[in-house]
């Protein structure tokens, strides 16, 4: 019986943010609120603090859903970690893309078991591959503020429109006393490409395999 129970609620915990990642597509964080989740369940909203303690943990919840929409796989034998880590962060990033203000999101949020357990597999990965626990640490944590950061500008200009091209055109003009940044701008089509996100991507791994080695065993 204790085993239908705790499967049921699992499953209406599960129904509650896949709705609530649904509105945050909608509405946006911002709006998003415990009383419009509730109505869009057709329940009362005191009835959601029987599966989550407050709007924090659901919100912690969410981001985890969304970020294991493209789960690490685990670092085959002899493979790059470069390479490896590179694959996860593009991955991290469709997933933030492909929802409203996720990056938002993530940003004010805990991490769950699913997130700790990725951590755990990337140090544990690193480690291998020769990196002290610190240069591990602070690596990923640069990675991922990289990300964060990169996705949430992508975000503002979508949510401010100048993603859009006649924008972007409309933008140079007002760089003209600004020869260099337009003539950059014009070049890259922004700061905000796939191609400027991989250059990011590449600068860092390139300082953590810098750092790697120049340790006395670098390899």
């Amino acid at each position: 019986m204790n085993g239908v129970k705790l499967s049921t609620v699992a499953l209406e915990r599960d129904t509650i943010v896949r709705t609530a990642i649904r509105l945050l597509d909608e509405v946006g964080l911002e709006k998003l609120t415990l009383r419009r989740l509730a109505t869009e369940l057709g329940v009362q909203a005191p009835a959601l603090y029987w599966h989550f303690k407050n709007k924090q943990e659901l919100l912690d919840e969410m981001a985890e859903a969304i970020s294991v929409q493209e789960p690490l796989r685990p670092l085959a034998e002899g493979e790059s970690w470069e390479e490896w880590l590179a694959e996860w962060c593009r991955g991290q990033r469709r997933a933030f893309k492909s929802h409203r203000d996720t990056a938002r999101l993530a940003a004010g949020t805990h991490p769950g078991t699913a997130t700790l357990q990725t951590v755990e597999t990337i140090l544990e990965s690193l480690l291998r591959a020769g990196f002290t626990r610190t240069d591990a640490m602070w690596g990923l944590g640069t990675l991922a503020s990289f990300l964060g950061g990169f996705v949430l500008e992508e975000q503002s200009d979508q949510e401010r429109g100048t993603s859009d091209p006649a924008l972007f055109e409309e933008a140079l003009e007002s760089l003209a006393p600004y020869p260099n940044v337009r003539a950059v701008m014009a070049e890259t089509k922004g700061p905000q490409t796939d191609a400027s996100f991989e250059h990011g991507l590449a600068l860092i791994l390139s300082g953590m395999r810098a750092r790697l080695e120049a340790q006395p065993d670098g390899r």
